[in-house]
């Protein structure tokens, strides 16, 4: 399917491009041999074949939520590098 230089000029506006004529020309002959790449595609027998978002079967490879106890605040003290007033502190990181 061959796009005509007018086409081509009018989908180089919508995707608010300033094409040169030597760029008009040569994306010109790309974009029809996309085009010509779904024209193809149209001769695909698809009956039967049922609608779908994802080409591959997708599985949560996440571990499960489970609900375990935290450290106790005397572990996380000892692992602190200064402690005040029972508050981590930490340098400032931003001024």
């Amino acid at each position: 399917m061959a796009l005509t230089p007018a086409e081509v000029r009018h989908i180089a506006t919508l995707a608010r491009l300033a094409l040169s004529d030597d760029e008009m020309s040569r994306l010109g002959t790309q974009l029809s041999a996309i085009l010509d790449h779904f024209e193809v595609l149209k001769d695909i027998d698809t009956e039967g074949v049922p609608p779908t978002a994802q080409s591959l079967d997708l599985h949560n490879v996440q571990r499960p939520d489970v609900v375990t106890p935290s450290m106790s605040t005397a572990d996380l003290e000892l692992n602190a590098p200064r402690v005040e007033d029972g508050y981590l502190r930490v340098r400032a990181v931003l001024e």
